[in-house]
């Protein structure tokens, strides 16, 4: 009968398992702070939605106008020009129809004038010379930036939100509003095809979940490494017969 030779520590396990577990940890630490983050959200829209309506220069002259209610008068806006975002609202395909209107002292604005369902090939007619004052009722949202998967506009279609290109394709000289004003009153009212809808200012916060997945995840992980690395030593310590 001869005695096992001292195990070796496994190293490779070691760092393999150390890795995993900083990142699950590193991931669990990141929807925590993502949780304080939207539960600060969620608490700013809920205040700033008890606000009344407030003209758009005004609140664009704050530091923080997000998810203000406002109202803007548009010369031309029913005819005006557009571009279309392809989007979903409510689990149907379609279109926004985004214009830009000036703002006095604040540049340009960029309005979502409202939703328009696929399969619906009219569109508002243009005019130029339209001079028609258009009252408009809307919240404003700051515009997500594209992300780097989105594709790049085909003409005037766009599939994300990039401010800068919109504004060329719209023709606007000087400087756009980091806000889209989302209309939630009609800027045609004789056409019904347009939606106008903004976004729920609602959010969904599943962040307390993910933090705990990721966190319950390094637990296992740490637990699965003790369990595995004990059960190496334990057959390392076994005598052996020859």
């Amino acid at each position: 009968m001869t005695q096992s030779a001292t195990p070796r520590f496994p190293i490779v396990l070691t760092v393999a398992a150390a890795a995993v577990l900083g990142l699950l940890l590193t991931l669990g630490v990141w929807q925590a702070q993502r949780l304080t983050w939207k539960e600060g959200l969620i608490a700013q829209a809920e205040a700033v939605a008890q606000l009344p309506p407030v003209p758009l220069a005004e609140a664009l002259r704050a530091a923080d106008p997000e998810f203000r209610r406002v109202l803007l008068t548009c010369r031309g806006l029913g005819a005006a020009p557009f571009v279309e975002l392809q989007t979903i609202e409510d689990g149907d395909a379609g279109v926004r129809l985004i214009s830009a209107c000036p703002v006095e002292g604040q540049g340009t604005v960029l309005v979502d004038r409202g939703f328009v369902p696929t399969g619906t090939t009219e569109r508002p007619a243009v005019d130029a010379a339209d001079s028609m004052p258009v009252v408009v009722a809307g919240v404003l949202r700051r515009a997500p930036a594209p992300g780097a998967m989105t594709p790049p506009p085909s003409g005037r279609l766009f599939y994300g939100r990039d401010m800068a290109a919109m504004a060329k394709a719209l023709d606007v000289e000087g400087p756009v509003s980091p806000f889209t004003l989302y209309a939630t009153t009609a800027t045609n009212p004789d056409w019904s095809a347009l939606r106008p809808v903004a976004p729920p200012t609602a959010f969904a916060n599943n962040h307390l979940g993910y933090a705990l997945t990721w966190f319950g995840l390094a637990a296992v992980l740490i637990v699965f490494y003790i369990v595995m690395l004990r059960r190496r030593l334990s057959r390392a310590d076994s005598p052996k017969d020859r």
